[in-house]
């Protein structure tokens, strides 16, 4: 069984405009890298810009919440796993759709489910929710 002595954990607070995803995309490859797991960076780098993105994308309705950094990407290592979430302030439940490849969007859900080993999402008390992604971690 883990401890939380066993366990790291990075947060970023983002901003909801679109230079937060390579922020997030940055922040994954460091941790990662400082982690030792940089076998993982491009695809938990890929997956976090679609969890990112949507999360901007309903995180610019302002009525939503007022604060300057609605969006939160957690990145969590509990040996053998590392997992990474990003909540925002919508109650919107994310959906897969059906990947229109032709399309410029529609296949984010689909991108995570593929890269990722496992995917998910959680109702936040405060209201919004928090999307996740979980890696197996061999490093």
């Amino acid at each position: 069984m883990q401890s939380a002595a066993d366990s790291e954990t990075t947060t970023c607070l983002l901003r909801p405009q679109a230079d937060s995803v390579k922020t997030a995309r940055d922040v994954t490859r460091s941790t990662l890298a400082q982690w030792g797991f940089a076998e993982l960076s491009d695809d938990a780098a890929l997956v976090v810009s679609e969890l990112v993105t949507n999360a901007v994308r309903y995180s610019l309705y302002p009525a939503l919440r007022p604060d300057e950094h609605p969006i939160t990407l957690i990145l969590v290592h509990i040996s053998p796993h590392v997992l990474l979430a990003v909540s925002d302030p919508s109650d919107e439940v994310p959906c897969p759709k059906e990947p229109d490849f032709i399309s410029e969007n529609g296949r984010g859900l689909y991108i995570v489910e593929t890269y990722s080993q496992a995917w998910g999402w959680d109702a936040l008390d405060h209201g919004g929710k928090a999307v996740w992604a979980l890696f197996r971690a061999t490093g």
